[in-house]
């Protein structure tokens, strides 16, 4: 370390270790939970290494960033009080992706107003890449996986009819006959999708081409990573009709994974190699910037750096930012009273229930808080089937399952989706609108009916339900609420009007007895 490089260390330690206790004192909730997200979601394990990359990436730029005269800005202290209005309102509605993005455009917008354009512009793309260690919200991440596990599922088939093999789907499950192969939401890809994504934009970043083809590369990451877990599908199926279900089970399971994910990587560094040969050619190894910076000289001195408005207005930003956590600290989420599932009654009219249970691994996978699950019949001997679950927050990580994303996976394929009104039916004062779903499976038919009870609201809509969580995160201090299912199989013998006119029968009886179970 030479002598200028030292007593950059000593002028500025101070500061920096009190910006870094203050966003670790403010973000403290947001970061346990990203950081628990990544210890327990395979998804997100690359993120570990984000910022430490960030890091290196911006130390790569040392010697410009000490050679260039700083020109603070204002607009970059107005991203940084942005960045603290999303936090406030984050923590106020306990929406820790908005606080986690909050804090990343915080450090986005302080970079821009310490250092001003010219010299923000040499490592904007490094804390960029922060953006992409942010977990998404749980009800994006489920209907994401769930789109990909049909998508992975459809193409597998395709691979494994191309090796000559005779193969049947339904929603997500692969069934050869002997065997039947389910994509779960581990096979979706994600686990492949996300780390390449950010690797490709770390690949792009230092890939010093023209705009169009970095571009390229970054988006084609996508298709590839799909394609490929594709392909790994099909392949599974292949091995495990020829050598049993061993083959998709243990090391080997793992292993194919890994197997995959190089693969993918290999293919975007042969994308990288031919698009630099297009156009200006040049070698791949000239078009990458990876190299360790050069040591400052003897004797460097940087342009003077004094204190302007801007930096008494980022001081302002952060006095900002601790008043607004300890303003939150005092709050704390309103989980109400209710009667848990356990006292629900096993008869509801002249329907008999027999109550059911959730295997733990969907447990895992629902994170909700009670449920209740039974099958109801009546004495014809018709039967439905009778699902809610309660969740006590729905901010810190949890979130009702929306059953359009959940039911092909079961190899159900939904032929309709409406919107009805159920006649003569009220919830806590307010007629009951459900969504009404034609499920088919082979020759098998169900109607399903469900909505989202919230906090006394009746919703259809789930992207209205997630602003409702939020307003009333933010007013009411509650994030509480519950997903009703009700489903009933069409018999060859019926029509659609049968299997309607029992769920609203049984609708009828069942939705006066949520209120206690259900909080408003």
């Amino acid at each position: 370390m030479n002598s200028f490089s030292a007593t950059l260390l000593k002028r500025y330690y101070i500061p920096v270790l009190l910006i870094v206790g203050i966003l670790v004192f403010a973000f403290w909730g947001g970061l346990s939970d990203m950081f628990h997200k990544w210890s327990t979601q395979e998804e997100y394990g690359y993120a570990y290494f984000l910022p430490f990359i960030t890091v290196f990436l911006i130390y790569q730029k040392k010697q410009a960033l000490l050679s260039l005269k700083f020109k603070p800005s204002w607009v970059g202290v107005f991203v940084m009080l942005l960045a603290v209005i999303a936090f406030f309102l984050g923590e106020i509605a306990t929406t820790y992706t908005l606080v986690q993005y909050s804090l990343v455009l915080l450090l986005f917008g302080f970079a821009w107003a310490l250092l001003g354009w010219q010299a923000f512009s040499w490592i904007r793309g490094p804390i960029a890449l922060l953006f992409f260690m942010v977990p998404f919200p749980p009800f994006i991440l489920n209907t994401l996986s769930g789109y990909l596990q049909l998508i992975s599922s459809e193409i597998g088939v395709s691979v494994i009819r191309a090796f000559g093999i005779s193969v049947f789907l339904e929603g997500n499950v692969i069934d050869l006959g002997n065997y039947q192969l389910q994509v779960v939401e581990a096979c979706s890809g994600l686990n492949y999708l996300f780390p390449l994504v950010s690797l490709s934009f770390i690949m792009v970043y230092l890939y010093k081409v023209e705009a169009w083809k970095r571009a390229l590369i970054f988006f084609s990451s996508i298709p590839i990573t799909v394609l490929m877990n594709s392909f790994r599908i099909g392949v599974i199926g292949w091995l495990v009709d020829n050598w049993g279900i061993e083959q998709a089970e243990g090391f080997l399971h793992y292993f194919e994974g890994w197997v995959i994910f190089i693969s993918c990587l290999a293919i975007i560094l042969l994308e990288m190699s031919w698009l630099s040969r297009v156009g200006k050619a040049l070698p791949l190894g000239q078009v990458f910037n990876l190299q360790w910076p050069d040591k400052l000289p003897e004797g460097f001195k940087s342009p003077e750096r004094s204190m302007t408005s801007v930096h008494y207005g980022m001081v302002a930003v952060f006095a900002l930012l601790l008043l607004s956590r300890l303003y939150v600290k005092g709050l704390e989420e309103i989980q109400p009273d209710r009667i848990g599932f356990s006292q629900f009654p096993q008869q509801v009219g002249h329907w008999i229930g027999q109550d059911e249970k959730i295997e733990d691994n969907i447990l895992g996978s629902l994170k909700l808080d009670d449920y209740y699950l039974a099958d109801y019949e009546d004495q014809s001997g018709n039967w439905i089937n009778f699902y809610v679950a309660y969740y006590a927050s729905q901010q810190a990580g949890s979130a009702a399952h929306s059953p359009r994303a959940c039911i092909p996976g079961g190899g159900w394929k939904i032929a309709t989706v409406t919107t009805v009104n159920v006649p003569g039916v009220d919830v806590q004062g307010t007629p009951l609108k459900v969504n009404r779903l034609v499920i088919k499976r082979g020759d098998f038919k169900q109607v399903v009916y469900y909505w989202f009870q919230q906090r006394g609201r009746v919703i259809t809509n789930e992207y209205l339900v997630k602003w409702y969580l939020f307003l009333d995160g933010l007013t009411r201090q509650r994030t509480d609420g519950a997903l009703v299912r009700l489903s009933t199989v069409v018999q060859s013998t019926e029509d659609w009007s049968d299997a309607d006119a029992r769920l609203v029968s049984f609708a009828g009886k069942v939705a006066p007895l949520l209120k206690d179970y259900v909080p408003q």
